[in-house]
C-alpha cells in the first residue's frame, strides 16, 4: 500500500497510517515518499508499479518543486499511480491557508472516479477511517477474485496428468522492489523456460542477491508451470542427508520413515509440471545427486538452484550473478539521468531507517564512492546504508574507507567479493556498543528464525536484549517480523557465519549452544502434554516457526552425549515429528542413541527402540520390528517411574498400541498377544495421567475387534474412543475414531451412518489442516459413491484421491476392503468408460472442487438413507 504525503507537517498522521495498515497485515510503502528536492522518480515509480493500493494524505503544503520539474513530488506520485489502482484520499481539515497548487490538485482528485475522498480531523480519526476503508476494499477485491477465477487461471493439465491440488505457491514475499535486475530476469526467464533446460544454478558470492533474483525470476515465470513453484530454503540445513526431508516437508510429502524419502519425492513429482527453487545449496553440495534423481524421475520438473559454487552435475547451466551496476564516475550525471541501481539501493535502504534522507549533489558523490567501494554488492550496501541515521554519507565514507583498509587480508582464501561482504559485516559490528556485540555473537547459536523469548534465554538471565536488538535491527544485522502477535528474529547467513566465528574466538561457543539446547528442551517439556489437546494447532504452528532450532537442539544433545535429555526431547515432541512428517529424522536420532551401546541408560534404550519401530498405522510389520517393540515394552516395565511425565505417557501408548497392531496385522495374526499388549498398556496407565495415550489404546482395541469380525464390540470401542477424544479436544485421535466408525459402518452396509461419520471427519480435518484426514474423507466418500453405483462421482473422487496420495509420496490408492469390491463392479460393468473418464478428470481437479463433490455425496447419502444392499441390487437391475 503506497502512502503519499508531505513529511514534516503530517508526521503524526504518517505514523498512524503505518500502524493502521500493519494491523491488516499489509505492507505500507512510505519511507521513500514525501515532497522533497530532487524527487527520485525512478525509485517511487518502481514502488508504485508493485503496489496494490494508493493512499494519499494531504493538509496544507503542496511540497517543493525542483528545478526543471513542473510539479512537486507529491503530485508526481499521484500522477504516476496507475489509472486502475484504487486510491484512498484523506484530506485533513484546516483553518489555515492551503497552498494554491494543492487546492488545484485536490479539485482534480475529486473528479477521479477511482478515488475515495474523505476528510479527517486528526491522526486518530485517520487511523479509524483507514482501517475501515481498507477492510472493505480488501473484502471487495477478494470477492472479485472469487467471481473472476479466469483472470489468474493456470493452463489446464492434460487429462492423463494430475495437477496440484490446493497447494499454494511457497515463494517468500518481497516487501521492496528489486532494483537493477530486469536484464538478468529476462535472460534467465528465456533460459529456464527453454525446452532443453532442466537445471539452472545461480552462482556468486554471498550477499550478491542470488536468492532475491531467484524469487523474482520464479514469480515472473510462474504461469509457465501449471503446478506452481516450490521454494525450499536450505540455509539452515547443514547435513546433506537431510536435504530430501527438507524438500519433502516443503512439498507436503509425509516423511513417515518408511520408504526412502527420495523415492516418495519422485512419486510426488513425476506427474507434475513444477519449478523447484533450492536456495543456499553450497553447504549441502553432496546432495547434488538428489537433484539429479528428482529431475530424472520427473520429466516436467525444472530446478533453479542458488549456490556460491556450481553443483557440477549433468545438465547444469551456470548463471553468474553480477553485482549491481555502479555509477559512471568518469562522466558527469545529468539530473534527469536514471541513477545507477547500486545508488538506488543505497537510497532505498537509507530511507527505510531515515525517512527524510535524500543526498544533496554534494553528498551524492560520497554515496557513489561508497557503493563503488563496496563493489555493488547488495548486502554490503544495505549494511552501510543502515548507518545514515548516525552518519552523513561523507562521514560514513571516511569511516568505511579507513576500516575496510585495515580489514583487508582476512579470509585470504575467499574470493575478493566475498571478502568485501565479510569485511563490511565486521566493519558494521565494530560500530556497535559492547553489549550489542555480545548479544549478536550469542544469536549466532540460532538456526533459522527464533522467538524473542529464545533470544533472551540464550543471551543470559542478566542481559537486557531489547535495547541491543533494536540497535541490531536498525543496523540491518538482524531481521524481524511479527507472526500472530509474536516477534520472530533471524540472522542473514553471512552475518550468522561471522557471529559464530566471534563466538568461537571468545571461547563461548559451547556455552551458547548449551543454553540454546536447554531452552528448547524446557520448551518441549512444557508443551508436550498440550500437543494432543485443544491447543494442538497453535502449538504445532509455534513449533514449526522454530523448527530448525528444535533440530539443532536435538543434534547438540546427541553430540554431547546427554542421552537422557535427548530421549525426553524426542518423545516430548513425538506428536510434532509424526504430524510434521519428520519421522525419518527422529528414527535417525534413535539409531544414533542405540549406537552408544553400554553407555546408553536403559530408559533411553527403551525410548530409542520404541521410536525406531513406532507406527500408528501399520502396513506389513516385520519380525525385526516386532522384536524391537517387545524389547522396548519389556524395558519400560522393568524401570522405576519416580516421575509421571507426558513423554513417558506418550511413549507407553505408542509402544503398546503399535505392538498390538503388529501382532494382529501380521500375515499370521496373533490375537492373544495383541490383546495382552493392549492390556499391558492399560495397566501401565494406572500409574500415568496422559489421557491421549488411553484414547489410542482404546481405538487399537476396537481395531483388534474389527479384525476379529466382532463389529459390535469394535463399535463400542470406537464410540468410547470418540467420547474420550472429544473430552480431550484432540483433533488427531478424534479424526482417527471418526474414520474407524465410518469404515465400520460401510462394512455393515449402513451407508447413511458411514456418511455421517465421514462428514464429521471432514469438519474435524479442515480446521487442523490435516492432509491425512482430508485424504481419508475423500476415500470414504469414494467408497460410498461406488457402492451407490455413482460411477461419475466415484471416478472423480478416485482420481483425486490417487493424485493426493501421489503428491504425498504414496504409490497407490489405499485398498480398503470397503472400496475394492464396488470399484471392481463399476469397472467390470457397463459403467467402466464413465468411471475411467471421470477418474482422469478427478486427478486434475482443485481441492475445493473435489471437496464439494465429496460433501454432496455425503449429504445426499445422509438425506436418502439408502442401504448398501438395496442400492447394489438396484444397480444390478
Amino acid at each position: 500500500m503506497f502512502v503519499s504525503s508531505t513529511l514534516t507537517e503530517l508526521a503524526a498522521e504518517r505514523k498512524a497510517a503505518r500502524r493502521a495498515i500493519e494491523r491488516l497485515s499489509a505492507a505500507p510503502v512510505m519511507f521513500e515518499t514525501g515532497a522533497r528536492p530532487h524527487p527520485p522518480r525512478s525509485l517511487y515509480r518502481a514502488y508504485l508499479a508493485q503496489s496494490d493500493i494508493f493512499v494519499g494524505i494531504y493538509w496544507n503544503r503542496y511540497g517543493w518543486v525542483a528545478p526543471g520539474e513542473a510539479v512537486s513530488g507529491l503530485e508526481d506520485e499521484y500522477n504516476l499511480a496507475p489509472a486502475e489502482m484504487p486510491k484512498l484520499i484523506y484530506v485533513k481539515t484546516t483553518e489555515g491557508t492551503r497552498d494554491q497548487a494543492l487546492t488545484e490538485l485536490l479539485d482534480r482528485i475529486r473528479d477521479d472516479d477511482t478515488a475515495s475522498y474523505k476528510h479527517f480531523a486528526d491522526a486518530k480519526e485517520l487511523a479509524r477511517l483507514l482501517v475501515a476503508d481498507l477492510a472493505v476494499l480488501l473484502a471487495e477485491r477478494f470477492d472479485d477474485s472469487r467471481r473472476q477465477p479466469a483472470l489468474k487461471a493456470r493452463p489446464q493439465a492434460p487429462e492423463s496428468q494430475p495437477a496440484a491440488i490446493g497447494e499454494p505457491s511457497t515463494l517468500p514475499e518481497s516487501l521492496n522492489p528489486l532494483l537493477g535486475r530486469e536484464e538478468d530476469i529476462e535472460r534467465l526467464a528465456e533460459l529456464v523456460t527453454s525446452p532443453g533446460t532442466r537445471l539452472v544454478t545461480l552462482t556468486g558470492p554471498g550477499g550478491v542477491g542470488k536468492t532475491r533474483l531467484a524469487v523474482e525470476l520464479a514469480r515472473r515465470i510462474e504461469s509457465e508451470f501449471s503446478d506452481g513453484i516450490l521454494f525450499v530454503p536450505l540455509a539452515s540445513v547443514h547435513d546433506a542427508a537431510q536435504v530430501p526431508s527438507a524438500i519433502a516437508r516443503a512439498l507436503g510429502v509425509n516423511d513417515d520413515g518408511g520408504a526412502p524419502v527420495e523415492a516418495k519425492l519422485v512419486i510426488s513429482l513425476r506427474h507434475r509440471r513444477m519449478l523447484l527453487v533450492l536456495d543456499n545449496f553450497e553447504q549441502v553440495l553432496p546432495a547434488a545427486s538428489v537433484v539429479s534423481t528428482l529431475l530424472a524421475g520427473a520429466s516436467d520438473v525444472k530446478a533453479v538452484v542458488t549456490s556460491r559454487v556450481m553443483l557440477r552435475i549433468s545438465g547444469e547451466h551456470n548463471y553468474q550473478v553480477a553485482p549491481l551496476r555502479l555509477p559512471d564516475r568518469l562522466s558527469p550525471r545529468h539530473p534527469r539521468d536514471p541513477l545507477a541501481s547500486s545508488v538506488e539501493l543505497f537510497i532505498q535502504r537509507a530511507q527505510s531507517v531515515q525517512p527524510d534522507f535524500l543526498p544533496t549533489p554534494e553528498t551524492m558523490t560520497a554515496v557513489e564512492e561508497i557503493v563503488a567501494r563496496l563493489e555493488g554488492l547488495p548486502l554490503a550496501i544495505e549494511l552501510a546504508a543502515a548507518r545514515v541515521r548516525l552518519l552523513t554519507p561523507p562521514e560514513l565514507l571516511r569511516r568505511l574507507d579507513r576500516q575496510l583498509a585495515l580489514l583487508v587480508g582476512g579470509q585470504r582464501d575467499a574470493p575478493s567479493r566475498q571478502q568485501t561482504v565479510r569485511n563490511t559485516i565486521e566493519w558494521s559490528t565494530r560500530l556497535l556498543a559492547q553489549n550489542e556485540q555480545n548479544v549478536l555473537w550469542r544469536l549466532g547459536a540460532f538456526t533459522g528464525s527464533f522467538s524473542l523469548e529464545a533470544a533472551e534465554a540464550v543471551a543470559g538471565p542478566d542481559t537486557d536484549v531489547l535495547g541491543p536488538l533494536e540497535a541490531l535491527i536498525d543496523a540491518s544485522l538482524v531481521r524481524h517480523e511479527d507472526r500472530d502477535g509474536r516477534t520472530y528474529l533471524q540472522l542473514l547467513v553471512n552475518v550468522r557465519e561471522y557471529a559464530l566465528e566471534r563466538l568461537t574466538a571468545l571461547g563461548e561457543y559451547d556455552h551458547a549452544r548449551l543454553q540454546h539446547a536447554q531452552y528448547y528442551r524446557r520448551w518441549a517439556e512444557r508443551v508436550s502434554g498440550e500437543l494432543t489437546g485443544a491447543r494442538q494447532r497453535d502449538l504445532l504452528t509455534a513449533l514449526d516457526d522454530e523448527r530448525e532450532n528444535l533440530l539443532s537442539a536435538q543434534r547438540y544433545l546427541l553430540e554431547s552425549g546427554d542421552w537422557r535429555s535427548a530421549a525426553d526431547f524426542m518423545w516430548n515432541l513425538f506428536a510434532y515429528w509424526a504430524l510434521g512428517g519428520m519421522m525419518a529424522q527422529a528414527r535417525g536420532w534413535a539409531e544414533t542413541m542405540l549406537s552408544a551401546g553400554e553407555h546408553l541408560p536403559q530408559r533411553a534404550v527403551a525410548m530409542a527402540l520404541g521410536l525406531r519401530n513406532a507406527r500408528l498405522l501399520w502396513e506389513t510389520p516385520t519380525p525385526e520390528i516386532i522384536a524391537g517393540l517387545e524389547q522396548s515394552a519389556a524395558l519400560f516395565e522393568s524401570l522405576d517411574h519416580p516421575e509421571d511425565t507426558d513423554a513417558i505417557s506418550s511413549f507407553v501408548s505408542v509402544v503398546y498400541s503399535t505392538l498390538a497392531q503388529a501382532y494382529f496385522l501380521s500375515p499370521e495374526p496373533d490375537f492373544t498377544k495383541a490383546e495382552a499388549a493392549i492390556q499391558r498398556g492399560f495397566d501401565a496407565y494406572r500409574k500415568l495421567t496422559n489421557r491421549w495415550g488411553e484414547v489410542i489404546l482404546v481405538l487399537t482395541a476396537g481395531a483388534l475387534e474389527a479384525v476379529r469380525g466382532d463389529t459390535e464390540a469394535a463399535a463400542k470401542r470406537f464410540d468410547e474412543g470418540l467420547r474420550r477424544a472429544d473430552a480431550g479436544q484432540d483433533g488427531v485421535s478424534r479424526g482417527l475414531a471418526l474414520d474407524y466408525l465410518g469404515w465400520l459402518n460401510l462394512e455393515r452396509g449402513s451407508l447413511r451412518e458411514a456418511a455421517t461419520y465421514f462428514e464429521r471427519e471432514l469438519h474435524n480435518a479442515l480446521p487442523i489442516r490435516s492432509r491425512q484426514g482430508i485424504s481419508m474423507v475423500l476415500e470414504g466418500a469414494l467408497a460410498i459413491a461406488a457402492r451407490r453405483g455413482d460411477a461419475e462421482r466415484a471416478g472423480m473422487l478416485a482420481g483425486a484421491a490417487e493424485a493426493r496420495r501421489e503428491q504425498h509420496g504414496q504409490a497407490a490408492l489405499t485398498e480398503r476392503s470397503g472400496t475394492v469390491q464396488p470399484i471392481d463392479q463399476l469397472r467390470g460393468g457397463l459403467l467402466l468408460s464413465t468411471f475411467e473418464g471421470a477418474r482422469r478428470r478427478g486427478r486434475g481437479m482443485p481441492l475445493e472442487q473435489v471437496l464439494g463433490i465429496a460433501r454432496d455425496v455425503l449429504a445426499e447419502t445422509i438425506d436418502k438413507d439408502v442401504s448398501d444392499t438395496a442400492q447394489l441390487e438396484a444397480n444390478r437391475v
